[in-house]
C-alpha cells in the first residue's frame, strides 16, 4: 500500500457508509470487490480507511450514474490495480456507446420522418418509406439478420404486438411486408434506446393508426433529456476520476 494509504485521519467503515447513505457492509463489498483500495487493518484486525480511499468512493459513485455500476466498478479497479490505461479505455468505451446511443436517437428520428403520410401509390406499387422499409416481403430469418438479432426476439416482438407478419398459406412460413419491416426497425431502435416491450407496442400502435411522428415526440423528447444527463453525469464522474488519479500520484 502505498505511503498515501498510510498517512491522514483513520477512517472506520461506519464513516465511509454514513457520509454517502451507504450500508458497511456495501463498504466492505466495495473493498472486496476492487472499487476501493485495500484497508489497513489495526492489531486486532479491525479495517481503517483513509481519506484517500473516501475519494476513491466519491469517485465510484460519481462514475455510477454515467457509466453504468458494472462499468465503473471495472474503470476503479483498473486503477487501484495501477491499469491506468486500461481505466481510460473503459471510460472510452462508455463515450463511445453514449456517442452510437446518440446516433440510434438520430436513426429513429430519421426513420420517423420517413412515417409521414404520403400520396397514396399506383396499384401494384410497394409504399414503405425509403430507407426504412426493404425492397419487398421477407421472411424472419433475413430480418433478423439484417437487425442482427435472434429470429427467437422477432418471435417475442410479435407476441407483443410490435410485428403482426402474415403466414404464407403453403408453408406456414412468416411473412414480412414493408410495414413490418419498418415496425421491427423502428422496434429495434426503440429497444437500443432503453424502452421496454410495453412501452413501444403502443407507441408503434399510434404510428400505425396515426401515420405520423406525433405519437413519439415526448418519447424523443424524454430520450434526448437522457442522453444529455448521461453525458453531464460522465464530466461529473471524469472530475471525481481525475481527482482521485492525482490524490493517488
Amino acid at each position: 500500500m502505498g505511503g498515501n494509504l498510510q498517512s491522514g485521519e483513520r477512517l472506520r467503515p461506519v464513516d465511509l457508509a454514513r457520509g454517502h447513505g451507504l450500508s458497511t457492509q456495501a463498504i466492505r463489498n466495495y473493498e472486496e470487490a476492487g472499487i476501493l483500495p485495500a484497508a489497513g487493518r489495526t492489531p486486532h484486525g479491525y479495517r481503517t480507511y483513509t481519506p484517500l480511499h473516501a475519494r476513491a468512493l466519491r469517485a465510484f459513485l460519481a462514475l455510477v450514474p454515467g457509466h453504468g455500476h458494472q462499468a465503473a466498478t471495472s474503470i476503479m479497479r483498473a486503477v487501484n490495480q495501477g491499469a491506468v490505461d486500461e481505466a481510460f479505455r473503459l471510460v472510452d468505451e462508455s463515450h463511445a456507446q453514449l456517442l452510437d446511443d446518440r446516433r440510434t436517437l438520430q436513426a429513429v428520428e430519421s426513420a420517423l420522418r420517413d412515417l409521414e403520410p404520403t400520396a397514396s401509390p399506383e396499384p401494384g406499387v410497394a409504399s414503405g418509406p425509403a430507407g426504412v422499409s426493404g425492397p419487398g416481403p421477407t421472411f424472419i430469418g433475413p430480418l433478423a439478420g439484417k437487425l442482427g438479432i435472434r429470429p427467437a426476439t422477432l418471435r417475442k416482438w410479435e407476441r407483443a404486438g410490435l410485428v403482426r407478419p402474415r403466414r404464407d398459406p403453403r408453408t406456414g412460413y412468416r411473412v414480412y411486408d414493408e410495414a413490418d419491416v419498418r415496425d421491427a426497425r423502428l422496434a429495434h431502435q426503440l429497444r437500443r434506446g432503453g424502452y421496454l416491450l410495453e412501452q413501444i407496442a403502443p407507441l408503434i400502435a399510434q404510428v400505425r393508426a396515426a401515420g405520423g411522428l406525433e405519437p413519439l415526440e415526448a418519447a424523443l423528447r424524454d430520450w434526448h433529456g437522457r442522453l444529455s444527463a448521461r453525458g453531464r453525469a460522465m464530466l461529473t464522474g471524469a472530475a471525481e476520476l481525475e481527482a482521485y488519479l492525482s490524490e493517488r500520484g
